[in-house]
């Protein structure tokens, strides 16, 4: 199933996003997922890129996971972990689908990183070693996990630098019709007003997606909704205001978002 969250005038909602002569459209209401029951909507189908869209992700948490494609953790000049690298983003910097990201003006450096990110299905603590940690997911999302670089390098810790209201794009779907956990890889790319900047194969994620619930799993408990953002391939750079910038990968759509300067 291939879904977004909407607004209406009369409320927000969830809809079916369905391939229609291969134009997306919000095709029908649905019930919203189980960490946020919203109403159905009244709502007739139409193109998805004319509906107000929202972030089709509500989590308790957003863990997200540093330095998982080697060649990006090369071109800043750090190490390959020899374990997954995780930090947290506040669910307050959620931004929906065409929304604004907010340059703070502290920062002279703010950078895209476009990824894939796994929203939870399924309650889980512990994954154990021989399950299927398919049965724990319940779909896929585009992310720009917005970073203000200066700010993440002086602090040390990547709180700050990572959690500005804004600072995380997500959406415009959620779907589990790819299968990058089966072996089925999926390309993630992000450019900036029209020209390419990344290209990146979640074949090559240090830690594959299996293994990132297991360790993360085994500190913590991952509850419906949450969302986990698994790493950005090489080619990240700074944006200005009045850039967009655009995160794509075949099957989830395209995550469009503008800068502006606070």
């Amino acid at each position: 199933m291939r879904y977004a969250k909407i607004k209406t005038a009369a409320g927000a909602g969830y809809v079916t996003v369905e391939l229609r002569d291969g134009v997306e459209w919000a095709a029908a209401p649905m019930a919203g997922p189980e960490e946020d029951p919203l109403p159905l909507l009244a709502f007739a189908a139409a193109p998805l890129d004319t509906v107000a869209l929202m972030a089709p992700v509500r989590p308790s948490k957003i863990v997200c996971v540093g330095r998982n494609y080697k060649d990006h953790a090369t071109e800043l000049g750090n190490d390959v972990p020899k374990e997954p690298l995780l930090f947290f983003k506040p669910p307050s910097a959620l931004l929906a689908p065409g929304g604004t990201v907010v340059m703070p003006a502290i920062s002279k450096r703010i950078d895209y990183e476009g990824e894939l990110g796994i929203v939870i299905g399924k309650r889980c603590r512990n994954l154990g070693a021989d399950e299927d940690a398919r049965e724990y997911i319940r779909g896929y999302v585009l992310v720009n996990d917005v970073t203000a670089r200066d700010i993440q390098k002086s602090d040390g810790q990547w709180t700050r630098g990572k959690g500005y209201d804004t600072f995380c794009p997500v959406g415009p779907i959620v779907s589990d019709e790819i299968a990058p956990c089966s072996g089925e890889p999926v390309t993630v790319t992000t450019k900036l007003n029209g020209e390419l900047r990344q290209t990146g194969s979640t074949a090559d994620l240090i830690f594959p997606i299996a293994e990132l619930l297991r360790y993360i799993s085994a500190c913590m408990t991952l509850e419906v909704g949450d969302l986990i953002p698994t790493g950005t391939p090489a080619g990240v750079g700074p944006m200005n205001a009045g850039d967009v910038v655009e995160v794509g990968i075949s099957g989830l759509g395209i995550l469009r978002n503008t800068l502006a300067a606070e």
